[in-house]
């Protein structure tokens, strides 16, 4: 069994603290939060789980095979590089750091010391998308036109972070799994409602090396909460659909076909407009953590290179490092 400590007990923590609990190829060891509430709750949530204030009780532990970081995004990086070089696995939650620079340092210190580096990408492993990535590489799917996603609520507002770092790495860690093309130029636009200093809307437009499009809505001033994706090809468009409660995927037999012509020196357009059927396949009912605590798993014993490893992370990071960069520039363009 890999033993493993959980850092962070707040948002996002408890999720993958109850994972690793019931994993039987992880014995959690320990939980790890600087405050004493979230602590007490982590006891009572995780059978009298035990738990520490000090970090350090898992770094310098020879108990500890593993470290999962759910913290804020300005604590990954220097939580991330503590573990490596104490010879720990590292499960970092998304983004994976706050810099491209620092994204390569760590990818740097665990190659070095042949150890795995994730990047806790939930939605990669959501049932939908693994259907989807099978989907979009056979026949029936077509090029890739485009990929739209809205991902709206109201909040969570965070010191560190803006809507862009907070809820944009979902959308582009998707892209990255359904896309055939690395992202080639990145424009962003946002705006500050709230009171507080870091942009709550925004709207990023993406282009890959084979000329695919991608826009995303991200948006923390929301009444509503929208997870929503549409995938266009020539052949077939599929829409994800995260809040619905049992089709959260539809594949629709839709599309268009535009034929020119020249009749009597003329210029003619026939435009064909195709409806088909629509069609929501059968899911397999299983978390998406589940599946990607097994997947960390298997990479660790394995020694297999993560489907959301350091290198997906980092690119996932350039992406966001460029929006952020545009939108201080008014929405220029950024070339990566």
């Amino acid at each position: 069994m890999i033993r493993i400590g959980v850092v962070g007990y707040g948002y996002w923590g408890p999720n993958l603290a109850r994972n690793f609990h019931r994993n039987t190829n992880f014995d959690l060891k320990k939980v790890v939060d600087i405050d004493p509430k979230r602590l007490e709750l982590a006891q009572a949530n995780l059978s009298g789980m035990p738990v520490s204030t000090d970090i350090r009780d898992l770094l310098c532990s020879d108990e500890i095979d593993a470290i999962a970081i759910a913290t804020p995004i300005e604590t990954h990086f220097d939580l991330a590089m503590d573990a490596l070089r104490h010879d720990k696995h590292v499960l970092v939650e998304k983004p994976m750091s706050h810099s491209v620079r620092t994204c390569e340092l760590l990818i740097a210190e665990a190659q070095r010391r042949n150890l795995t580096l994730m990047v806790d990408h939930t939605f990669v492993y959501t049932e939908a998308v693994r259907w989807m990535s099978d989907y979009f590489r056979s026949d029936q799917f077509g090029d890739l036109f485009y990929v739209d996603s809205v991902r709206t609520n109201l909040g969570l507002f965070q010191r560190d972070a803006d809507v862009i770092w907070d809820l944009a790495p979902h959308d582009i860690a998707v892209l990255q799994t359904l896309a055939a093309s690395p992202v080639a130029g990145v424009s962003a636009t946002g705006a500050c409602h709230a009171g507080s200093r870091q942009p709550d809307i925004a709207y990023l437009s993406l282009d890959l090396a084979d000329g695919v499009m991608a826009h995303f809505h991200v948006n923390w001033l929301s009444p509503v909460k929208v997870r929503r994706m549409t995938v266009a090809g020539s052949k077939r468009m599929m829409v994800f659909d995260d809040m619905e409660m049992s089709e959260k995927l539809k594949i629709y037999d839709t599309g268009v076909s535009i034929a020119h012509g020249d009749e009597q020196g003329e210029y003619r357009m026939k435009v064909d407009y195709r409806v088909g059927d629509m069609m929501s396949p059968a899911l397999p009912q299983k978390e998406a953590l589940q599946t990607m605590v097994e997947h960390f798993g298997q990479c660790i014993q394995k020694n297999e290179i993560p489907q959301t490893g350091a290198e997906a992370g980092l690119a996932v990071v350039r992406v966001l490092e460029a929006a952020h960069c545009s939108m201080k520039l008014g929405g220029e363009r950024i070339k990566l």
